[in-house]
């Protein structure tokens, strides 16, 4: 294609083109002459690199639709500024979700227990006191705290896997 047939097709297409870009959902700033103009630079570069073109305006129709597509892409996936300053942070999304699980679990399984059973395991797991130590504070045999600590265990896990 030389200049002069590009001439007559650019006559012949630059309203169809124009429509065309005006219809798509451009973003703001961005004009419908600037996408044909784009366009039709695209093609006499293609046409002039040799580029066998056997339907030169249905070419600039492609072209002007994909980089209408183009542009409206790169508009919606713009990163858009944060204009808080206050989010927390610091943890991990599914370590603080864990966190409320693990609360609200032990909260039900603990509420299935004795009042006993609860100051057991508390001196146990969260305090970290040994048998002798539990039975020194409560003046409990320890033979009595250790049974009652494993069926507690044995009451929460049943209860756990009920509910999964």
């Amino acid at each position: 294609m030389d200049e002069d047939e590009f001439e007559i097709l650019v006559k012949r297409v630059r309203g169809k083109l124009l429509a065309l870009a005006r219809d798509f959902a451009l973003p703001s700033g961005i004009e419908a002459d600037d996408v044909v103009q784009e366009a039709l630079v695209s093609l006499w570069e293609l046409a002039d690199s040799g580029y066998p073109i056997k339907d030169a305006e249905a070419m600039a129709v492609k072209m002007t639709k994909n980089i209408c597509v183009g542009h409206y892409r790169k508009a919606r996936v713009e990163v858009q500024s944060l204009t808080h300053d206050n989010y927390t942070g610091g943890f991990e999304a599914t370590m603080l979700t864990d966190k409320e699980d693990l609360r609200r679990i032990r909260k039900e399984v603990y509420g299935t227990l004795t009042t006993t059973q609860r100051e057991y395991l508390h001196l146990r797991n969260d305090e970290g006191l040994s048998l002798d130590e539990i039975a020194s504070a409560t003046g409990k045999p320890k033979t009595s705290i250790k049974s009652t600590l494993s069926k507690a265990r044995k009451q929460m896990l049943d209860l756990l896997n009920k509910q999964l």
